[in-house]
């Protein structure tokens, strides 16, 4: 169903799948420290409709952040529903019926109704009120534009649910730009060439949040195919979704723990690549030294000091993919098959200091 959602969804060039805010604070709470004197930039969220804004902008002062920006994308169906942009008296818009792109940019959040708390009452005073702290962009606001890359360059920690089927293009963005990330993604990319490369040289690695959770997403009024409808809006559960990062997280600094033993009856090689198969991360031997196909569900456990990622396995290695010739990758076929039969997409891995 998860595929089925993706698939239709990038058929119809729909990427409108919009995060709750528990997801989001279930996520970042985590990172806390590191937010501290950064400037945050959510580069594909409409500033008052996005929940990464809101989040931002109601924990600015907690999180001790030293500026947050936020872009809007003028194409979005849901772009200035909650927050019209002619109620912002540092806009002009001459026209109530266009959907401009505009940006936000906030280096102070205080509590302006006098009310005792820092809400979004306070964030939308401050909008209404001080000037140029809403203003228009020239272009769309796609985060490939050259005003969208110029934010870029100015913030520290990029944050936001990207449009995935940009998901390759939009890392390589900021791989190229050396900057700091927590983003969503589909599960799936693990797999792709340009991921894994970064996974493997442990410049990338997935967040706190366990990636079999899965999660829900609002979508716009007009998708056919969903789960639920909660407070009078659609939204679909996309099992295979999770967080990815290049910032520091725990949990892939701890070990995992290995108590079984070695044998050759429970652990075959495959047919055609000298490593053994392990059908659970829990099950991985202690004791054998040599490479091992382990489930994709690792890479969520990875320690880079306790393991070292080589390849992964499908058709054929996802490192022999990078070659685009299709008769060379098929001279080099790696299939997951033991005894001829096919087993699950494998991460070929090796013990560390071996």
């Amino acid at each position: 169903m998860a595929k089925k959602l993706f698939d239709d969804a990038k058929k119809n060039k729909a990427d409108e799948f919009y995060t709750q805010m528990p997801d989001i604070e279930s996520e970042m709470h985590h990172y806390k420290e590191q937010f501290r004197d950064k400037v945050i930039f959510c580069n594909c969220d409409d500033p008052f409709e996005s929940n990464f804004f809101k989040y931002f902008a109601m924990n600015f002062n907690y999180l001790g952040l030293k500026k947050l920006i936020a872009t809007s994308y003028s194409e979005s169906p849901i772009a200035g529903k909650q927050l019209p942009l002619f109620d912002v008296k540092s806009l002009e818009v001459k026209s109530t019926d266009a959907k401009p792109s505009h940006k936000i940019e906030i280096t102070e959040v205080k509590d302006e109704n006098a009310d005792g708390a820092i809400d979004l009452a306070d964030v939308e005073y401050l909008l209404k009120n001080r000037k140029n702290a809403l203003t228009l962009l020239n272009g769309d606001g796609d985060f490939r534009s050259t005003e969208c890359m110029d934010l870029l360059k100015e913030a520290d920690i990029v944050v936001t649910n990207p449009p995935f089927s940009l998901f390759r293009e939009y890392v390589a963005q900021l791989v190229d730009y050396d900057k700091k990330f927590i983003i969503i993604g589909n599960t799936n990319a693990l797999t792709y060439i340009e991921i894994f490369k970064l996974i493997k040289e442990d410049k990338l690695r997935t967040g706190y949040t366990n990636f079999n959770v899965g999660m829900y997403f609002y979508v716009p009024d007009n998708w056919e195919n969903y789960h639920k409808i909660e407070d009078g809006r659609k939204m679909v559960r996309v099992s295979t979704s999770c967080w990815f990062t290049n910032l520091f997280v725990k949990k892939h600094k701890e070990s995992i723990t290995l108590y079984k033993h070695y044998t050759p009856e429970e652990y075959p090689h495959f047919d055609n690549y000298n490593a053994i198969n392990v059908d659970k991360v829990s099950e991985i031997p202690c004791d054998y030294d040599g490479e091992m196909g382990v489930p994709i569900t690792f890479l969520d456990k990875y320690n880079p000091d306790q393991f070292e990622v080589i390849d992964a396995l499908s058709r054929y290695t996802v490192l022999d993919a990078q070659n685009t010739n299709e008769t060379v990758r098929l001279k080099k076929s790696h299939t997951c098959n033991i005894n001829g039969r096919r087993t699950y997409f494998r991460i070929v891995i090796r013990k560390k200091g071996v």
